[in-house]
């Protein structure tokens, strides 16, 4: 009897590796009808990690794009599946255990049949706990074990890291090869191992086309026992994302497996109407190179998923760059320079960092940590002289258990800074919030939702909330598409609205700026953010300017509480956070002050070198 093989349409993951954004849900749920017509497939990946964050980045409520777009689905008896990070649930940075429990029981609520957990750390103890609150909520529990290619992982590592998995009650296992640089032997022997060890695990392999391993991995890992592949569909498949349902097909139908037949006709329709999404909008987002091949991709395993937003945070720091070397009468750079030095200084730091699986957060984590490198070597500054307090709590053991050790430079500079290593459970660090948020939303007259889902979304990602609620996110967002479409000069999107958004008022010789909502806006703003934000008041003291250029936040969560004019700051306080790539980078006091002057609002977006603030030395 042949062995059959499933397919898995990864939509999600197909955009995230091509670009920033994904669909709107009208978009989402006119192509459903067709994906479901190709006949092929008995999954869809419909949303987690960047999905629900995008959606607050233009505007959009994820809430509502997640219900309508599983619904589809469901009705045809396709199974819906997400992706999850574990400790840090759908966001960069960790997440209290009582958000975690939270997001099952609204995802499931939703519509989401099955959540594939995985940590960047493999650390067992942040995926476990996962487990039980998806069975909780009455979903499937997939696991990852995510592949990459080091001395520390080999296939025994593999092996007994999906053992202990099994043996915590995990239904399913994905080998999540995040980056596509697991070697196709190597990942057959780990199939093989699990398979040996729990014969009727379901197994799915998951990998991205980009370093050119991927085909042959498939073909390896169906032939030691895997169940699901995931594939993707053109003009989305191979380059950074992920290997065409027609070719897999066809391999391993030859192969002798048994395998769906594909409707043809419903996957032009498909490929047709995602062209029709990139051409609208989508397209000023997706990276050309990002559609190419790529064996450079080998050397510093970046992921596929990460990829898209890379090349647009290359454009924005290639600019930061040569706006300095013009500066200094420097030679400026090409991206492919930048390109070359930034995955040669991932693969020189990766392993000094303790060889963290290159996936979300923890790619983003290296990666921008490689970045600010190159960035501060080449403005003749010395490296690892910017790191993140969210990469230090990587490097501290925090978030988990890196797999390697951490070199003795990064000790050393770690003991310099008083910053101490942990080697408790993660979670601990984390005490819960839902209260906290719960108590914010009453307070701003926020509704928490069906199923408490706006809870779970504001206590999920605050900041990008708040953007989505005050219309601050979808405003930035059609300016930066209208400057795009006027760049190509296919004429300028549709204009915001021509009311005043902001007004500037003078109060005892103080300038203020007042954000100011209209109508359905005014009902759904924050209190929080009508009050008044200073804008440039006249004060004493030093210019203290943006380290780099992103979005100015006041606080990162509910824990922090804002620094206002007049508060009495030392030198290490942080004062505020400018948000790039996808990381809160602390802005601290160079000495002890007062604030005199905040002179942006927060989610502003900030050049580096911009002023942001003025301190009066004490």
């Amino acid at each position: 009897m042949k062995k059959e093989i499933k397919f898995s349409l990864v939509f999600r993951d197909m955009w995230q590796s091509a670009g920033k954004y994904v669909p709107r849900v009208d978009q989402l749920v006119k192509v459903a009808p067709a994906i479901i017509r190709m006949g092929c497939f008995d999954r869809v990946e419909t949303n987690g990690g960047g999905f629900e964050q995008v959606n607050l980045l233009f505007g959009e409520n994820p809430n509502k794009a997640v219900r309508e777009w599983t619904r589809p689905f469901h009705e045809a008896g396709i199974q819906t599946h997400m992706l999850d990070r574990a400790l840090n649930g759908l966001r960069m940075s960790p997440v209290p255990a009582d958000v975690r429990k939270l997001f099952y029981k609204v995802k499931k609520a939703q519509g989401t049949d099955i959540t594939r957990t995985f940590c960047g750390l493999n650390d067992v103890r942040n995926i476990i706990p996962s487990i039980d609150y998806a069975h909780a909520a009455g979903m499937i529990s997939q696991c990852c074990l995510c592949i990459t290619h080091s001395p520390v992982h080999t296939v025994d590592y593999y092996v007994n890291m999906a053992k202990q998995l099994i043996d915590a009650g995990c239904d399913e296992i994905c080998l999540k090869d995040m980056a596509g640089i697991g070697r196709p032997v190597t990942l057959g022997k780990i199939c093989a191992g699990i398979k040996a060890y729990k014969p009727d695990i379901i197994i799915q392999y998951h990998s991205h086309a980009g370093p050119g391993f991927n085909m042959a991995s498939i073909l390896e890992v169906c032939k030691n026992g895997c169940d699901y592949i995931d594939t993707a569909v053109a003009p989305l498949s191979w380059g950074t994302g992920h290997a065409d349902i027609i070719a897999v097909q066809a391999m391993l139908k030859d192969a002798g497996f048994e395998v769906k037949e594909i409707n043809i006709a419903a996957y032009m329709e498909v490929r047709s109407q995602i062209q029709e999404m990139m051409d609208d909008f989508l397209g000023f987002y997706c990276n050309p190179l990002n559609r190419l091949n790529n064996s450079l991709l080998i050397a510093p395993g970046l992921p596929g998923g990460m990829m898209g937003s890379l090349m647009a945070d290359l454009e924005t720091n290639l600019e930061s760059i040569n706006k300095w070397k013009v500066k200094h009468n420097q030679p400026e750079l090409t991206q492919d320079d930048l390109l070359i030095k930034l995955f040669d200084e991932v693969a020189y730091i990766w392993p000094k960092l303790g060889y963290p699986c290159l996936v979300t957060p923890f790619s983003q984590y290296v990666k921008n940590l490689a970045l600010m490198n190159v960035m501060q070597l080449e403005k003749g500054k010395e490296r690892w002289s910017m790191i993140a307090d969210d990469i230090w709590d990587m490097i501290l053991g925090k978030a988990g258990k890196l797999p390697g050790e951490v070199a003795p430079e990064i000790v050393a500079l770690a003991k310099e800074q008083g910053r101490v290593f942990m080697t408790g459970d993660p979670q601990s660090n984390y005490p819960d919030e839902l209260d906290k948020y719960r108590q914010l939303m009453k307070e701003k007259g926020w509704e928490t939702g069906q199923d408490d889902e706006e809870l779970f979304e504001y206590a999920m990602h605050p900041s990008q909330y708040e953007a989505y609620k005050s219309g601050k996110a979808k405003e930035n967002f059609l300016a930066d598409l209208q400057k795009k479409r006027e760049e190509q000069h296919q004429g300028p999107a549709a204009a915001p609205a021509e009311l005043p958004k902001t007004l500037t008022l003078t109060l005892n010789g103080q300038r203020y700026q007042v954000e100011v909502a209209y109508g359905a806006d005014a009902a759904a703003a924050a209190p929080a953010q009508a009050t008044v934000a200073p804008a440039t008041p006249a004060g004493e003291g030093e210019d203290i300017a943006a380290p780099l250029e992103g979005k100015f936040y006041r606080v990162k969560n509910a824990q922090e509480t804002p620094k206002n004019v007049g508060d009495a700051v030392q030198k290490g306080d942080i004062i505020g956070y400018i948000e790039a790539m996808k990381t809160y980078n602390a802005i601290r006091a160079e000495f002890d002050g007062v604030i005199t002057a905040i002179v942006v609002n927060s989610g502003d977006s900030v050049e580096e070198d911009d002023v942001i603030m003025k301190i009066a030395r004490k």
